[in-house]
């Protein structure tokens, strides 16, 4: 079955960089899009970045202005796996990160365009 696992979360202070990781298996991973998505508490979840796969090679859409030219997401076919590089990391960019996946190779920002989802990693800015 189709299976999604984010990792590479923690507490890091301001100004601080974290690179998060999502392996993906039970599907073709390099057919599909793949995105990013985060919820801070007591907010909504919103789109960071999405990644499309094999089939429209090289589309990337970032969501979140307050992320442009901090946060830069790219995908290693090879091994299963799709990473957000995430710099200069500010206390709003607290939340749970997800990754998500709809089995098709386009991109959306909203969350209920995607099926499969991870079960998220806890990403904390705090001095």
């Amino acid at each position: 079955q189709v299976q999604l696992v984010e990792y590479g979360g923690g507490l890091v202070q301001p100004g601080g960089s974290l690179r998060l990781s999502c392996a993906g298996s039970g599907f073709t991973f390099h057919e599909y899009a793949i995105g990013w998505f985060r919820q801070a508490p007591g907010k909504e979840r919103e789109g960071v970045s999405c990644i499309s796969g094999s089939q429209i090679p090289g589309m990337i859409a970032n969501y979140l202005d307050s992320a442009k030219g901090r946060f830069t997401i790219s995908r290693d076919d090879a091994r299963n796996t799709l990473y957000l590089q995430m710099d200069n990391l500010q206390p709003e960019d607290t939340a749970v990160y997800y990754c998500a996946t709809d089995l098709d190779d386009s991109c959306s920002g909203y969350g209920i365009s995607y099926d499969y989802w991870g079960q998220g990693t806890q990403v904390t800015v705090s001095s």
